[in-house]
């Protein structure tokens, strides 16, 4: 029991630690970034994001239905990659038609995210009955 509080320990002091070390990262994105580049297989980055939103919520779904508790992990990658999509779809589209449409799908991306969330935070039991 006290190697897992002590692993435990060192996992959170590397959290803590990797936070504060991409502050000076995302500086440099900032100044060295280009703003404009061409993306190879933006098509495919595009897919896999809803590829990866469309599994998360099968198996949330199933792991739910059957009363895992696993559900909640997957719940919660879901949430995830939903706020990812959304935060993609609104930086990367162009004035006018294109952004509006990516901030109808965030506010749809969002209600899947908090969804997704309350799941996540469900107190779950492995014994519960299936969901009806």
């Amino acid at each position: 029991m006290k190697r897992t509080k002590q692993l435990k320990r060192w996992a959170l002091i590397l959290l803590g630690s990797s936070a504060v070390l991409l502050v000076p990262w995302m500086v440099v994105l900032a100044v060295t970034l280009p703003a404009k580049t061409e993306v190879h297989n933006w098509s495919l980055a595009w897919i896999g994001l809803d590829v990866l939103m469309a599994a998360g919520c099968a198996a949330t779904a199933v792991l739910g239905l059957r009363g895992d508790v696993r559900a909640r992990l997957t719940a919660s990658a879901t949430a995830s990659v939903a706020v990812l999509d959304a935060w993609f779809d609104i930086t990367t589209s162009p004035m006018g038609t294109a952004l509006l449409e990516a901030l109808g799908s965030a506010v749809a991306e969002a209600g899947l995210a908090a969804a997704c969330v309350y799941l996540a935070l469900s107190k779950g039991r492995q014994s519960e009955p299936a969901v009806r």
